[in-house]
């Protein structure tokens, strides 16, 4: 970048004068890869002493792109050749050895007096052993208020439950810990366009029939970026916690986790949150009605669990609320919120990893979420239609099951007392799993996907069985599949 004359004409702006303006430097630092940030501090002694003297450009640091942050794959011990090309020391621990290239990173920025700058602290896709993290949250070295450890590897989480007690328990120290905020449970984002393309040919395509075919995968990409911006449209932000999303959290958490959550509730934000659904309740352990001695109907009480489901903004499809309310941004207390992704680049608070940005400015969406748990029978997959406890159980017909509600509509017909029920008015809500691909899915969804084959009268559907046809099932529309080989 050349020089900029200046206003007055008389003396050039360098970019080593625009970078010595905190609020420039602030708002361009965090777009900058690590070794950019080198590569520019080596071009002139003015660069070199705003890289390395200002607190701002280290706030934001991401280390999951620095190679020598990367332990390559080999065997462990590779002839007794540790990271400084010393023999190894016997006495190295497991955890020791895979935190050797982050800590050879930690002591550089410390001796150059950058480490205690670092208020977010991206650490994805890195080796990450609980020992680490527990020098990160409780050393004075150290100053992260938001600490990026999602799929790490040797992590023992039991150790890191561990470590999160102990750092939140009620005789800490005053002020700490200084980390208020955890992203752990949800994918990380793609880091380079080179690591995707290496992994896209690492891994070659199964061929599944017509679907592996070059125009179908166009369509389904297509189809996905159309559903991304309806999701999108419908939510007014681009926040998958807050739109139909479905499934958040990839692996389901241990109850383990989510006494762990309870535990750092108020100290601690992470990237999910718990369940608030009325079964996790002890105020709610009875549900309305009662039975015939009339007592209440018991329900079962479950432990804190936590909520891996997103449910966009509208809530139940028949009350458009739900027992619990929805989490309003800004009223309801932040424990309720989980911490958005991308993580912020210009702050290191808790609000601003919590605030949803909307698409039009104005106030955010309610916020539904649940665990699966609190929604088995009552949510569509599919389409992510959903209905509460209470208009599900409001509702006679949903709890019939589908043996139960054929009988009923036969004896309606037979003896003639009241008005005939079709069998769509019967299943109103509820789902069912009548395909392992879609999952548990509605009626609507059912009657959109769910063919009966006109050649051996089974179901099937048309977007889960390859070579399948709006008419006959994969089986039948190949007859050459009927020939079984002996020899």
């Amino acid at each position: 970048m050349g020089p900029l004359i200046s206003s007055e004409g008389c003396l050039p702006t360098t970019l080593a004068d625009l970078l010595s303006n905190t609020l420039v430097l602030r708002q361009t630092a965090p777009y900058l890869p690590v070794f950019s940030v080198y590569a520019l501090a080596a071009t002139s002694r003015s660069l070199h002493r705003v890289v390395h003297q200002s607190p701002e450009v280290f706030r934001y640091l991401d280390l999951s792109t620095v190679k020598s942050a990367i332990i390559p794959h080999g065997p462990l011990d590779s002839g007794g050749v540790s990271w400084r090309a010393e023999r190894m020391d016997e006495s190295l621990t497991e955890d020791e050895f895979y935190s050797g290239p982050l800590r050879g990173i930690f002591s550089k920025l410390e001796r150059r007096r950058l480490l205690y700058n670092v208020h977010t602290l991206v650490l994805d896709g890195l080796s990450v052993p609980a020992d680490l993290v527990r020098e990160i949250m409780s050393e004075d070295r150290f100053n992260v208020r938001i600490l990026s450890i999602r799929e790490v590897k040797h992590l023992n989480e039991r150790k890191l439950m561990q470590v999160l007690r102990y750092a939140v328990r009620p005789t800490r120290a005053a002020g700490t810990p200084r980390v208020k905020g955890i992203y752990f449970f949800g994918p990380r984002e793609p880091v380079t366009i080179e690591e995707v393309s290496n992994k896209t040919k690492s891994s070659p395509v199964i061929s599944r029939g017509v679907m592996s075919s070059e125009g179908a995968q166009i369509g389904a990409e297509w189809n996905q970026k159309s559903s991304d911006a309806l999701n999108t449209a419908l939510a007014r932000t681009k926040d998958k916690w807050y739109q139909c999303s479905g499934r958040m959290v990839g692996k389901r958490p241990s109850l383990e986790w989510a006494e762990t959550l309870q535990a750092c509730e108020g100290i601690i934000h992470f990237d999910a949150v718990l369940c608030r659904g009325p079964r996790h309740d002890p105020r709610r352990a009875y549900v309305s009605g009662s039975t015939s001695n009339g007592l209440p109907h018991p329900t079962l009480f479950l432990a804190p669990v936590i909520a891996t489901v997103a449910l966009g903004p509208t809530g139940c499809e028949t009350c458009n609320s739900s027992p619990e309310g929805p989490a309003l941004f800004g009223q309801s207390p932040s424990i309720e919120f989980p911490l958005l992704t991308p993580l912020p680049l210009h702050s290191s608070s808790i609000r601003a990893a919590q605030i949803p940005h909307t698409i039009d400015g104005l106030k955010a969406p309610p916020l539904f979420v649940r665990c699966e748990d609190c929604l088995k029978g009552r949510w569509c997959e599919r389409c992510h239609r959903w209905w509460d406890e209470d208009c599900y159980a409001g509702s006679i017909i949903a709890q019939r099951t589908e043996l139960q509600q054929a009988e009923f509509a036969e004896d309606v017909q037979a003896t003639g007392v009241g008005q005939v029920i079709s069998k769509h008015t019967i299943k109103i809500i509820g789902v069912r799993r009548d395909c392992f691909g879609c999952g548990h899915t509605c009626i609507s969804c059912k009657e959109l996907v769910l063919r009966r084959c006109k050649t051996c009268r089974n179901e099937y559907c048309i977007e889960d069985d390859d070579g399948s046809s709006d008419t006959k099932c994969d089986w039948c529309n190949f007859t050459s599949r009927r020939t079984i080989e002996m020899y």
